[in-house]
């Protein structure tokens, strides 16, 4: 997908982005800015944030904010700058996974991260936001899910749920929102690249980050941002409902099947 010229109309619209301090959320926070849309980036690093706004300029505002919290997001996207409160896109990135052990080996408070993090944060962001869109009718709700949604794996367990809350989250999303000029899609991504996912999940493991990766051409955090942009810049005629997408290098496995010794 190559966009071949600015789209104009991208000038006027402001977007909403979580996790917006690294991987997905920064891609798609430079993407935007490069096209001329306004763009609000969230997250925990307020150093990081700094960094941006010092770097792209007066179409970049950053915010304090911790999806997991409900306060903070309500009070964060009250205290937007006036110029700046009438989001027209809400990119739903801030997410993690932590561990990859059988579920009976889990951490209790991993499983409440990812639950707090994954589902709540959407749900937070999309509450705060998506009136404001309804009374304007116009907006683009776009939640980063995972093929884990629909591909389980040995130690996807709650990760996997999450995402599948996601998913089933913006189908229905969808369904509330007929009638409306607003547009929900969800995008789930398989091996990615590039980010400081896999790092969080292994407990900065290093080594055991290197060998997931190591002979693999992966998803980079610049794919997922021009897929992003690809959907809200389509005509608003179309929504996009799913994208799942993986690299090249990776596909399907058989089931396994465990037998009697």
């Amino acid at each position: 997908m190559q966009v071949l010229c600015k789209s104009l109309h991208m000038e006027n619209r402001i977007a909403l982005v979580t996790g917006a301090t690294s991987g997905f959320g920064e891609a798609i926070v430079r993407r935007f800015i490069h096209e001329g849309i306004k763009v609000v980036g969230t997250g925990r690093r307020k150093e990081r944030l700094d960094q941006l706004k010092a770097e792209l300029g007066d179409h970049f505002v950053g915010i304090v904010m911790d999806v997991q919290d409900k306060q903070s997001v309500f009070d964060a996207i009250q205290q937007l700058p006036s110029e700046m409160s009438k989001i027209d896109i809400l990119v739903n990135n801030a997410g993690l996974a932590l561990g990859i052990s059988p579920a009976q080996q889990s951490k209790l408070e991993d499983w409440e991260r990812m639950v707090s993090t994954n589902i709540n944060g959407v749900l937070y962001c999309t509450h705060a936001l998506l009136p404001g869109m309804v009374e304007r009718n116009a907006g683009h709700i776009i939640n980063i899910g995972s093929i884990a949604a629909e591909f389980p794996y040995p130690g996807g367990n709650v990760y996997g749920g999450t995402k599948a809350f996601v998913r089933q989250f913006s189908l229905n999303l969808r369904a509330d929102l007929l009638g409306t000029a607003i547009r929900v899609t969800d995008i789930e991504p398989g091996l990615c690249g590039g980010t400081e996912f896999s790092a969080v999940r292994f407990n900065q493991d290093l080594q055991k980050v290197k060998s997931i990766y190591e002979g693999t051409d992966p998803i980079l955090p610049e794919d997922i941002a021009e897929t992003v942009f690809w959907t809200v810049n389509l005509p608003g005629r179309v929504n996009v409902n799913t994208i799942s997408m993986m690299p090249t290098c990776q596909a399907f496995g058989a089931l396994p099947i465990s037998r009697r010794k």
